[in-house]
């Protein structure tokens, strides 16, 4: 257990950003599961949804931005390949 304040402090702040991360990380992963099952005309909506939420974990220090750069390139080359 932490015997300073700052410490204590710093436990409950890691303990928010762990909850808020996981969140994102699971809107990440269904909105890519989504965008790559979706066949048809809806499927270019799903990407540009896709897309927006890995761009928002990423201003939001979750993912990096490399990280987000190689799925949205996956996900943009699917969709041209399935068109």
């Amino acid at each position: 257990m932490a015997n300073t304040k700052s410490a204590m402090k710093r436990i409950r702040q890691n303990e928010r950003r762990r909850l808020r991360n996981r969140a994102l990380r699971t809107k990440i992963r269904g909105a890519i599961k989504t965008a790559r099952a979706i066949e048809g005309a809806g499927r270019a909506a799903a990407v540009r949804d896709a897309i927006r939420v890995l761009d928002k974990a990423v201003t939001k220090g979750v993912i990096h931005r490399n990280t987000a750069a190689r799925k949205k390139s996956s996900l943009a080359r699917r969709l041209v390949a399935a068109q």
